[in-house]
């Protein structure tokens, strides 16, 4: 069931997902760089014109695995298949948390745009270099090192 909604966490930010949200890292390792799939967000979401990884609210029930592939295929049109769990990182606010949930894949897979949330520059497969001066949302970029050392 649909929870998606503003809510605030015990550390009195503004939050979209009642119940959370999740979204999804996709890492792949190929011709010697190691790069991440980034999503260029649309100037009409929450933190627009940045960018951070697919993702969104969490379902009521759905765990955070669940919500970030499902997030993902529906901002990505599709998926590959044999995506390899690494981690799931847990960012814990207080009665409200991102899961970033980490995979990796063997093909540097053609990412297309799909939707309203994703920007007019779309996806693309940067290095953690790239990543670092490029403009990130807010949540997300607070978490990056956190999620970059995890991965290890």
């Amino acid at each position: 069931m649909n929870a998606d909604g503003w809510t605030r966490c015990a550390q009195g930010h503004r939050h979209w997902g009642l119940v959370g949200a999740a979204g999804l890292l996709v890492v792949h390792d190929g011709g010697g760089d190691r790069r991440f799939l980034m999503q260029h967000r649309s100037a009409q979401v929450h933190h627009g014109d940045t960018w951070a990884i697919p993702g969104g609210a969490l379902a009521y029930g759905e765990s955070v695995e669940q919500g970030a592939l499902r997030e993902a295929a529906e901002e990505l049109a599709d998926l590959p298949d044999g995506l390899a769990h690494i981690t799931t990182f847990t960012d814990d606010h207080g009665g409200w948390a991102y899961g970033t949930v980490v995979v990796r894949s063997e093909i540097a897979f053609a990412a297309l745009e799909h939707g309203w949330e994703t920007g007019p520059e779309g996806f693309a497969w940067l290095t953690a270099d790239q990543i670092a001066g490029t403009a990130l949302h807010a949540g997300f970029a607070a978490t990056w090192p956190a999620v970059l050392r995890a991965i290890g």
